[in-house]
């Protein structure tokens, strides 16, 4: 039997989508599947986003931007926003169970020196990591 598929959104598909589809993958990829994808892609994974990544031991080198049209022909169980944006032109998916919206602060609009720009970075990664390890505690409980 296939891994219900979660499916993360924001409008660039650029950043905090990949934050949260990296550590949603480590934290619950054994139970489900999780992807991300935006509404209007940027084309391009953001680099700090990768490297702040890198620090916590998750490589997304491999991550593309991907627009949500993708998706539309696959059954996602869940649907997960992270932006206000992708969160008003979220198209309902077939066998899509669950959505939720859950916004972060945008870090690809940080400004100030490389290290104010890194923090930031990190600081929306800590966030996002936090959010998203709870949910898929969460998910591993109901599977007990």
């Amino acid at each position: 039997m296939s891994k219900p598929l979660v499916l993360i959104l924001c409008t660039g598909n650029s950043c905090r989508s990949h934050l949260a589809e990296a550590i949603l993958r480590r934290a619950a990829g054994d139970v489900i599947e999780v992807a991300s994808a935006g509404s209007k892609p940027a084309g391009y994974v953001h680099p700090e986003a990768l490297a702040v990544l890198q620090e916590i031991g998750l490589d997304a080198s491999a991550h593309h931007s991907k627009h949500l049209s993708e998706f539309l022909a696959r059954p996602v169980a869940t649907v997960i926003t992270v932006c206000g944006n992708a969160d008003q032109v979220c198209p309902v998916f077939p066998g899509q169970a669950n959505r939720y919206h859950w916004g972060f602060s945008d870090p690809a609009h940080a400004t100030g020196t490389p290290e104010e720009i890194r923090a930031e970075f990190r600081r929306v990664r800590d966030q996002i990591r936090l959010v998203f390890e709870a949910y898929a505690a969460g998910l591993k409980e109901k599977r007990a």
